[in-house]
Parts: C-alpha cells; sequence; structure tokens
C-alpha cells in the first residue's frame, strides 16, 4: 500500500503569515509536498510562480472564483443567469492553473438565490450545473486539467449551498459523464450531511478526485476531540489503494504548526513500517 500524501491549505493553515507566498515557503518548511487554495486571484500570478518554484511545492487545487462575495455569492456553477460569468470565471482559474502547473479546478456550485426555495429551483440548477460542468469538461480536457464538484454541508456551514450532498452530486456527475470531471469528497463536510463515511467512501471511490479533511465538529485538526477516527479512516483509504493527495482543510486551534502533530506522527510511522 502506498502512502497518502497531504497537501496544505493555505487558505486555512499558516494564516499566521500575511500573504500567500509566505504560506507557500512556511508548508514546505514544515514538510509539505503540495499546497491548495480556494482564491489565489488578488495574489500576484508571478509571485505565486516564484514561491512555489523556490519552496519546491505542487499546487494541486484552486476554485472558481466565487463571484462577488459581498452580495452573497459563493460560486457560480449552478446559478441562474450567471452562466456568462461562469465562463469568465473558468477561463481565469484556469490562466491561474496553467501558470501554477495545477491539474485540479474546484468548480463551484453556488447559492440557492435569495428569496427562492430550494425545492422551486432545484431542477433548474441541477440543468445549469450540468450544463457549465459539460462546457468546463471540454475546455478542461483540452489543459489535461480535471474539475472537481465539492459538496458543502448545508446544516452547519452553509444553508444555501446547492450542492450539499454525495448522493446529488453522483447523480449529476452521471449527467455530464465526462471523465474529466470528477467528485470532491470533503470528509467534513460528508459526515455532517450524511455520515456512514466507510459505505460512501466505497461506494463513491472510482468518482473521487480529490479529498479533504477536518474533524467534525469543529473543524479543527483530524486528531483534535470530534466525532471522527482519522487512524481508521487513513487506514480506509489506503486499503482501497488511494493516491491522490488529500487536502488539510481545518482551523488550527493555535498556531498552524503546534497543530501538526498527527502529520508528523504519520509520516513517522510510514517511515518505521517501510
Amino acid at each position: 500500500m502506498a502512502p497518502l500524501k497531504f497537501c496544505a491549505n493555505i487558505s486555512w493553515l499558516f494564516t499566521e503569515l500575511p500573504d500567500f507566498s509566505h504560506r507557500i515557503h512556511a508548508a514546505a518548511s514544515a514538510g509539505f509536498q503540495a499546497v491548495e487554495a480556494a482564491w489565489l486571484y488578488d495574489s500576484d500570478l508571478k509571485e505565486l510562480q516564484r514561491a512555489t518554484a523556490a519552496a519546491g511545492v505542487e499546487v494541486v487545487l484552486i476554485n472558481t472564483p466565487p463571484g462577488d462575495v459581498k452580495a452573497g455569492d459563493l460560486g457560480l456553477g449552478a446559478v441562474p443567469g450567471r452562466e456568462a460569468e461562469f465562463r469568465q470565471g473558468l477561463l481565469l482559474a484556469i490562466e491561474y492553473a496553467k501558470a501554477l502547473d495545477c491539474k485540479r479546478i474546484h468548480l463551484m456550485a453556488g447559492r440557492i438565490p435569495v428569496g427562492s426555495q430550494r425545492k422551486a429551483v432545484v431542477k433548474e440548477m441541477e440543468a445549469i450545473f450540468v450544463q457549465n460542468l459539460t462546457y468546463a469538461a471540454d475546455i478542461l480536457s483540452k489543459e489535461g486539467i480535471t474539475g472537481l464538484i465539492e459538496p458543502i454541508n448545508t446544516k452547519i456551514t452553509d444553508p444555501r449551498y446547492f450542492l450539499d450532498c454525495p448522493h446529488q452530486a453522483a447523480v449529476i456527475l452521471d449527467k455530464v459523464g465526462q471523465p474529466n470531471i470528477k467528485l470532491q469528497m470533503d470528509i467534513f463536510h460528508w459526515q455532517i450531511m450524511d455520515g456512514n463515511l466507510t459505505q460512501n467512501i466505497i461506494k463513491y471511490f472510482p468518482i473521487i478526485g480529490h479529498i479533504q479533511i477536518a474533524q467534525v465538529p469543529g473543524r479543527n485538526e483530524p486528531d483534535s476531540a470530534g466525532e471522527l477516527n482519522y487512524t481508521y479512516l487513513f487506514n480506509t483509504l489506503e486499503n482501497y489503494g488511494y493516491l491522490g493527495y488529500i487536502g488539510c482543510e481545518y482551523k488550527p486551534l493555535g498556531s498552524t504548526k503546534e497543530g501538526l502533530g498527527w502529520i508528523k506522527d504519520y509520516w513517522t510511522q510510514q517511515v518505521m513500517t517501510r
């Protein structure tokens, strides 16, 4: 069994440092060989290129632009009437991904429009999402990039997010039917929405293109107090031969560096058993 590979989500980790370039170097110094981030678009692209090259780390995932955050946007992929903006944001994400040699882009679905009821708009939003994902699949395939869709829980984190469970995502992926559009499994969100993690990992393993982790319910370090046994979950992923990266998308209880004991223990164990 190959050991699991972890990347630091620098939108969540090393936030003690002022910008992404500094966080990239901090992640490398902590032992990470890869990083991911949500939105890098306010950062100078050439500076990000210099930082990743100097640190020797891979960028494995970025998100499409969220839209107008101040107006309540969190992605545009399934939002009615915003198709042109989604396509513009996709092109910007591809520009950054190509410059950073990043091979995965999270295609954010977005939120139920304010004033709308989920049941009333779900079919329309699904159709728009399928249309936008099909469009994205064609463009991304030409660049060798995988698109990802991520369910975000609507019980705690974001009550209005359109895509909220793996079962809904699997139906959408089946309708898109493109091999370069896959499922992003955030264990934190999956546990809150559905639980049954072992069976869901097994069921959806063939379409999982990326994984992220955090403890439940606090969204802190994997070894912090909470519902999830990450030793078991890591063993499960190893046993099923997961070879992709696992993004560390959690809120450190203290400083990022102080909370990395769990991953140092994992790395040490891998050295000792191999």
